[in-house]
């Protein structure tokens, strides 16, 4: 029984996060948006491709579709943050309901918005000319690795947003995004920077998602005999689950200890 009251409370706790969507169609709107417009300049006005072997679009767009999925946690900061703020989540925990509920709820919701982003850039991918080659399977692959991804990032997201505890700091702790977005093979590859550059750049998780979605895409990736490249898939899974494992309990434990 109190299984079937925790899958309940967490699915009104989500549907409470999909209303917000109606409520703030603008702010979705900007989610969904923001990356098409990213793949857009750099795919057609910042221009790249060097050491690419191969169409630059194909190597962009999976780049994409995992970058979208790190700047993700910068909405997982302010719904958190704002909810803190206005004494939302203090509430609910006041009420009669499985405490679990809220961050079950607001995962679950951040989640399907991931996915409904996935599908966004993946669709406008396709009308500037981005194909995947490989098989079917392979690319429900490469998805379920881009939302792996996603959903340690989540976590990270949460965290913080409860240690900044007010949308005002948000902004502060969202220029630790940039790095990872940045600093990755999302647009250009590690072969055509320093040497040390290159390294850091290869062995960033993002760069590894990018990796190995570019792979089971059947697309261009970097031509590099570093081991981070040659096991990218590996480090697809492995970075993903080490950040679960760091953050996960992190969010947890700070969630339970809001109303000590």
């Amino acid at each position: 029984m109190s299984t079937a009251w925790a899958v309940q409370d967490s699915w009104t706790m989500t549907r409470r996060e999909l209303a917000h969507w109606g409520r703030q169609p603008v702010q979705v709107l900007v989610g969904l948006v923001f990356p098409v417009m990213m793949l857009l300049m750099f795919g057609f006005l910042v221009g790249g491709g060097r050491g690419i072997d191969g169409e630059y679009v194909e190597f962009l767009v999976p780049g994409m579709l995992a970058l979208t999925m790190a700047f993700g946690l910068e909405a997982t900061m302010t719904a958190v943050t704002r909810d803190l703020d206005k004494g939302v989540i203090d509430r609910f925990r006041s009420m009669p309901m499985s405490s679990s509920a809220v961050l079950v709820g607001r995962s679950t919701a951040d989640m399907i918005q991931s996915a409904l982003g996935l599908a966004v850039l993946a669709g406008v991918g396709l009308a500037l000319g981005w194909r995947w080659h490989g098989s079917f399977p392979a690319a429900l692959a490469a998805f379920g690795l881009l939302l792996l991804f996603r959903f340690a990032m989540l976590w990270i997201g949460i965290w913080l947003g409860m240690v900044a505890g007010k949308p005002e700091l948000v902004q502060a702790v969202q220029i630790l995004v940039w790095p990872v977005g940045f600093l990755s093979n999302a647009f250009a590859t590690p072969e055509s920077m320093p040497g040390w550059l290159g390294t850091v750049v290869e062995w960033n998780p993002m760069s590894a998602t990018a990796t190995a979605v570019r792979e089971l895409f059947g697309n261009p990736a970097a031509a590099s005999a570093s081991w981070a490249s040659d096991h990218a898939a590996l480090l697809a899974v492995l970075w993903p689950v080490l950040l679960l494992a760091v953050f996960f309990p992190l969010a947890v434990g700070r969630f339970r200890g809001l109303s000590r």
